[in-house]
């Protein structure tokens, strides 16, 4: 299985874009442990993306989102730890992504594209570091429990949400720069929800 601390390798010189179009496209079962197995050493960093995505859509998602950030975290803690492999209950490894499917998978192809136009390889070998994998997954890990602490359907998870898919995106290209752009974004996210849930703690 794979370690997001693995940034892109000879073996996968193919577009990440292209890559999970072919594998959403491709028949066969749309489940974590199938993505997994598709991506290899990029099997942390790519989940973290494909869960994450949903909750950074500026709409309500109720329900659904908290699921997908407790796989989120639960695969942080493993990064945490010093994992370089995924690990997935069997249960879990077979849950199918029923989110990705039609307008949301294209949209999501196209702003991965954005991305790889504008990415280079920018201190990619701070990426590799077994350090910076375990900072990464706590980084990870506390944007995604901002977002799942966020007063629900207020819109405030999208932030933290959308720092781990930027986060994710630049460990997948090899960007430090774009990594560094999530973290930023994220911590920006986390801010508003502390400052908007004291304002609200205050007024009660």
């Amino acid at each position: 299985m794979g370690a997001m601390t693995d940034p892109v390798t000879d073996e996968a010189t193919e577009p990440l874009s292209d890559r999970l179009q072919a594998w959403l496209e491709a028949d066969g079962e749309k489940s974590l442990g199938a993505l997994v197995t598709t991506f290899g050493p990029q099997s942390f960093a790519i989940l973290f993306l494909v869960l994450m995505a949903f909750p950074a859509l500026p709409l309500p998602t109720g329900g659904v989102s908290h699921v997908l950030e407790i796989a989120t975290m639960l695969l942080a803690l493993e990064q945490v730890v010093g994992r370089r492999t995924v690990w997935l209950p069997q249960r879990l490894a077979k849950r199918e992504l029923k989110a990705l499917s039609g307008k949301f998978t294209q949209a999501l192809v196209r702003r991965i594209r954005w991305f790889e136009k504008y990415s280079k390889p920018r201190f990619e070998h701070l990426l590799g570091w077994r350090a910076t994998g375990s900072a990464i997954g706590l980084i990870v890990l506390a944007l995604t429990v901002a977002a799942f602490v966020a007063p629900p359907f207020s819109g405030l998870d999208t932030l933290p949400a959308l720092g781990v898919v930027v986060l994710s995106l630049g460990v997948l290209l090899g960007d430090a720069a774009i990594a560094a752009v999530g973290v930023v974004i994220g911590a920006a996210g986390v801010a508003l929800v502390f400052a908007l849930g004291s304002a609200v703690l205050h007024f009660l």
